[in-house]
């Protein structure tokens, strides 16, 4: 695995590791945290911002969509365009300093797709929502977490039929660059639209996606999306970049034998299921599929919970076609 940091970028990521300690002593975001005062409110020399809300279709789950426009005029075919899942947190991650550099490529709209909530993240509807649906005869293990899993493809009907249309009503864009990036939950979300919905965008951005979820039911789905020519042929032209912290693999090899004395939590045990390298095998995998263009990235010293902001910012430079990981 190819470590992508300069010295420079080293001391950047170990600037993060400090500053997201507490993440990194869970290995997982911190999700009671507040929203608190985003770039959207402060404002930028670079984007106005737009937002809108929704409601999913049986009443349950509420919506903040915040768009981040170019104060660019827009090209001839459109903006290129991200939808970022856990829209409250990336935006909470996004900065002045972010949006000036996108400038100097081709500035992306960001549609940040958040939840009616104070908080960061709303944990049960983000389980809903971003988790493929349960295959027959098995019980869906959200529920021993006191939650509903399953949603993707309702959730995915959403963003296609309701999210994607409101937002090019609000700004012009461009439907060969379209992006779609998440983490953890997120990203097992981006990679099981990859596997039934190839051609909803060309960019697909998987941060540490948990793979290990349902006992690793989207690894059922890779296999149907390998063995379906015409399914991976909608693929074709389609670059997907995965991402993750090499802290991860020893939270991996570490998490069975945290407590000697009692058995791990579910979720742990569940990710200590698959091995270090399934996201590396995967990857190589998918690398033998034609037309697909896949690339891994490993971030050294990052754990699981920080690699929510440090993915989003290459992220951002992917879709604005900037080399997205410059000194």
């Amino acid at each position: 695995m190819t470590d992508i940091f300069t010295p420079r970028r080293r001391l950047l990521a170990a600037a993060l590791l400090c500053a997201f300690a507490p993440a990194i002593a869970d290995a997982q975001p911190d999700l009671s945290r507040k929203l608190g005062p985003t770039i959207a409110d402060t404002g930028s020399a670079f984007y106005r911002f737009e937002r809108f809300a929704l409601r999913s279709a049986d009443g349950e789950r509420g919506y903040r969509v915040m768009l981040a426009i170019p104060r660019r005029a827009a090209p001839a075919s459109g903006y290129p365009a991200i939808l970022a899942l856990d829209g409250n947190a990336a935006l909470a991650s996004i900065d002045e300093r972010q949006l000036q550099a996108l400038d100097a490529g081709s500035p992306p709209v960001i549609v940040a797709i958040g939840y009616d909530t104070e908080l960061r993240f709303d944990v049960n509807a983000r389980a809903y929502d971003y988790t493929p649906p349960i295959p027959a005869g098995q019980t869906d293990d959200e529920a021993g977490r006191g939650r509903k899993g399953g949603g993707a493809d309702v959730f995915l009907d959403l963003i296609e039929q309701a999210i994607l249309p409101r937002a090019r009503a609000m700004a012009p864009l461009d439907p060969a660059r379209l992006a779609l990036w998440g983490h953890s939950y997120g990203g097992l979300f981006v990679l099981h639209t990859l596997f039934t919905r190839a051609r909803l965008f060309s960019t697909y951005i998987a941060a540490s996606p948990s793979l290990w979820w349902q006992q690793g039911v989207v690894l059922g789905e890779e296999k149907r999306f390998a063995g379906a020519p015409a399914r991976a042929a909608k693929a074709a032209g389609v670059r997907l970049w995965l991402m993750a912290g090499d802290a991860e693999r020893r939270e991996h090899r570490a998490a069975p034998g945290a407590n000697a004395q009692a058995a791990p939590p579910p979720a742990i045990a569940a990710r200590a299921s698959l091995p270090p390298s399934a996201l590396s095998d995967l990857a190589a995998r998918l690398k033998q599929r034609d037309g697909l263009e896949v690339t891994l990235r490993i971030f050294p010293g990052m754990a699981h919970g920080p690699m929510l902001p440090a993915s989003l910012e290459p992220a951002l430079r992917i879709v604005a076609g900037l080399s997205p990981f410059s000194d």
